[in-house]
């Protein structure tokens, strides 16, 4: 199944090769979950702050289904 993953600022240097800006489609299988994804494209767990599925907040145990959106941010500050 094809979702779309989009990562923020400092992680977007983490996207597969051949992405453009900080947005990808990928082929994974049914049932994986945010985590599993997230560690098999070897982005460190401690380095998403903010994860959106969909535009709402998800864990790292949501599963994925066909043409979600996945959004990743990372800790932000400002002033």
């Amino acid at each position: 199944m094809k979702i779309q993953l989009v990562l923020y600022a400092s992680l977007a240097h983490l996207l597969p090769s051949g992405s453009k800006g900080n947005t990808c489609t990928l082929e994974v299988e049914e049932g994986t979950t945010v985590g599993v994804l997230l560690t098999r494209l070897g982005i460190p767990v401690d380095a998403p702050k903010v994860v959106f599925v969909n535009g709402r907040h998800a864990d790292y145990d949501r599963s994925l289904t066909t043409n979600d959106r996945l959004a990743v941010f990372p800790p932000i500050a400002g002033g």
